[in-house]
């Protein structure tokens, strides 16, 4: 009897983790969000930081895990550790920023001083941080 339950226990672990594994390094890597072709939300860089600094719970709402569209003033263009472009947009609030991660791949020009991106909002620290950004022509 015993040897009966040791062995469905095994089975069960070893389905589970082919079924992790396959989550994993099979599906997130092909079924990731296409931000480029998803419906924004457009706001400008300065709204959405003083939307989350007015009322955070409300821009909670409005805002996080959806695409944004926003226009802004680049204050600094730099790379992350994996070597993803990152870009810092000016809001009114000295203090406060748009802070994006462009999704891999995506190259910046210099010469751009005013740009339009799509992100992913992932909610506010002293910035807004959006994700997997793309460049909108």
């Amino acid at each position: 009897m015993k040897s009966k339950i040791s062995l469905i226990i095994f089975v069960l672990a070893f389905a589970a983790a082919i079924g992790v594994w396959y989550y994993a390094f099979k599906y997130s890597v092909t079924n990731h969000r296409d931000v480029a072709n998803e419906n924004a939300i457009i706001v400008s860089a300065s709204q959405i930081v003083k939307d989350f600094q007015t009322n955070e719970t409300k821009a909670n709402k409005t805002y996080l895990n959806k695409v944004i569209q926003l226009k802004g003033e680049v204050l600094k263009k730099d790379q992350d550790q994996a070597g993803n472009y990152t870009l810092t947009l000016k809001s009114d609030d000295p203090f406060s920023s748009v802070f994006c991660t462009l999704k891999k791949g995506v190259k910046l020009s210099n010469k751009d001083s005013t740009i339009t991106i799509k992100g992913v909002c992932e909610g506010f620290l002293s910035d807004v941080v959006l994700n997997d950004g793309v460049i909108v022509k």
